[in-house]
């Protein structure tokens, strides 16, 4: 995870920290002395690939402690666009959402200083 500072228009900015797909493959490696970098990448590879998989087929994904997936179906409504106030038919779509679990949301907001539920194992 980076935090660097960015000049915006005169101001600088702190850019949150933030994790891509690289770093997690990086953590997951440097965690499990015994796993390579591909065969992390590998695994990080088949854990999105089955999410994506399960979201497709329009399974609920749930990871207790951390959250759970699922599509929301929203109907279709007349909407307005925003540059003309020209009205425009939204067609229905269904949408991923993710809702965060008690016990990472407690974690975050600063309110329960218990450890990750997966401990790095040796």
């Amino acid at each position: 995870m980076r935090s660097t500072l960015r000049g915006s228009g005169g101001f600088l900015e702190r850019e949150e920290p933030k994790m891509n797909k690289s770093d997690l493959i990086e953590q997951l490696a440097e965690r499990s002395p015994r796993l390579t970098r591909k065969k992390a990448e590998v695994i990080v590879d088949l854990l999105f690939q089955s999410l994506w998989e399960a979201l497709v087929r329009g399974d609920r994904i749930e990871i207790r402690g951390f959250g759970s997936f699922q599509n929301k179906h929203y109907e279709a409504y007349v909407g307005r666009n925003p540059r003309t106030g020209e009205t425009i038919q939204v067609s229905a779509k269904k949408l991923p959402f993710f809702k965060v679990g008690k016990e990472l949301k407690a974690k975050v907001d600063g309110k329960d200083p218990v450890t990750p539920p997966i401990a790095s194992h040796p």
